[in-house]
């Protein structure tokens, strides 16, 4: 084994690439989370997350337990991804930080926007379960 080589296996870790740096990480992108976020986009992001768990729940019961009505189970999982994609659109529109890009839209044009779509949404939903 050369000197060269030996030299640079035993390179010290950057800290920045270190096991220990990654929950400070995570700590300052929550901490930033909570200080810059708004009320109302929090309130939206706890909806999201509970849509993400109602769906993962929906996929683990019919993996494991049953899928024997499997238009319950598709017309619930098509539900769920539906909805949160028609919240995470709502909250694209309703941040402060898009105004630029949605600027004839209102928050109040929005979440009718969105009101009318989740109604459109759940009539579909509805009607596929026969």
């Amino acid at each position: 084994m050369s000197p060269k080589s030996a030299t640079s296996a035993k390179a010290a870790p950057s800290s920045a690439n270190t096991p220990a740096a990654a929950p400070t990480a995570v700590q300052t992108l929550w901490t930033a989370y909570l200080n810059g976020t708004p009320s109302r986009l929090k309130f939206i992001d706890s909806f999201l997350v509970f849509l993400i768990l109602s769906g993962v729940t929906q996929f683990v019961y019919c993996v494991l337990v049953t899928s024997f009505p499997f238009n319950a189970f598709l017309a619930g999982f098509a539900s769920t991804v539906g909805q949160f994609v028609l919240t995470a659109s709502l909250r694209s529109q309703v941040n402060s930080e898009n105004r630029v890009l949605f600027k004839e839209v209102s928050p109040e044009r929005a979440f009718a926007d969105f009101t009318v779509g989740s109604v459109v949404l759940h009539f579909f939903v509805f009607n596929f379960l026969g």
